[in-house]
């Protein structure tokens, strides 16, 4: 699906990445995490060919991202965090995208909206900003593109809105599709994403899927702050402290991911 391969990049004299390796399959909803500053929207712009002057490779298809060839950029939707829409009905900006999209579904499209409860026949520019961004996520998962990109996608929604976000994403997911979310509310994206890619200062501190984080740490909450007893990581929280220790237990842990994206940050855990 998508493979990065040595990719170095700089803006200017301000080096990002060094040599980066990333592999996406087919099948999966990833989720990017990293704090503000740390590339995430970069490299979602390097992968959807919209970054050039790197070195290494970034292959989508089968197609050089360089070359931003039609066949590439018709299995690719990329939703930024922030975007504009025309002033025209949604219906309208359906019917003029839609055949950009050989695989675009109409009637999921339509589904869709009715889902979020977002008006297609009213003009875009209307909308409210958690309704423009229902309107453009129907749009995107209607649109039959093999990789769907959303940056920050729950941002201007309210808590319903995310409920009914998650809930649909999973739902639309393809085996043939790769839904790769950046965010760093990461409490919006739980039971959602899977795998996890840690990205911060440039570099792709970790990356898995959960079963293999459940496997390897344990996680509790505890009263009291704990010693140095083989912990790897803790935190204060409400009720006490996240407290994270190698799993000697056998059976997976339960995983909190904000806790371990954390942990991974401070340098305490996860693989290069």
């Amino acid at each position: 699906m998508v493979h990065i391969s040595d990719l170095t990049f700089s803006y200017k004299s301000n080096p990002l990445f060094a040599d980066l390796n990333l592999d996406l399959q087919a099948g999966m909803i990833y989720g990017l995490l990293g704090k503000n500053g740390s590339g995430k929207t970069s490299l979602l712009k390097l992968i959807s060919g919209q970054l050039k002057g790197y070195s290494g490779s970034v292959v989508i298809h089968g197609f050089n991202g360089l070359q931003r060839h039609p066949g590439m950029l018709e299995k690719i939707f990329f939703i930024p965090e922030e975007f504009s829409l025309p002033p025209v009905p949604g219906e309208r900006f359906a019917g003029l995208n839609a055949p950009f999209y050989p695989r675009f579904d109409t009637q999921k499209f339509q589904a869709l909206c009715g889902e979020f409860d977002v008006d297609a026949d009213r003009k875009l520019t209307e909308l409210s900003l958690g309704q423009k961004k229902k309107f453009i996520l129907s749009f995107a998962l209607a649109s039959g593109a093999e990789l769907v990109i959303l940056d920050e996608p729950t941002n201007g929604l309210d808590i319903p809105s995310k409920r009914q976000f998650r809930r649909l994403v999973a739902s639309s997911l393809r085996e043939d599709q790769t839904i790769l979310i950046s965010t760093h509310q990461v409490r919006d994206m739980e039971h959602l994403i899977d795998p996890i890619i840690v990205l911060d200062s440039g570099q792709i501190l970790f990356n898995d899927d959960i079963a293999a984080m459940a496997q390897k740490y344990s996680m509790t909450l505890e009263r009291v702050e704990p010693g140095p007893d083989a912990l790897l990581y803790y935190e204060k929280v409400p009720g006490g402290y996240s407290v994270v220790r190698e799993n000697q237990s056998g059976e997976d842990s339960e995983i909190d991911i904000e806790v371990f994206f954390n942990m991974v940050v401070a340098g305490r855990g996860g693989e290069r």
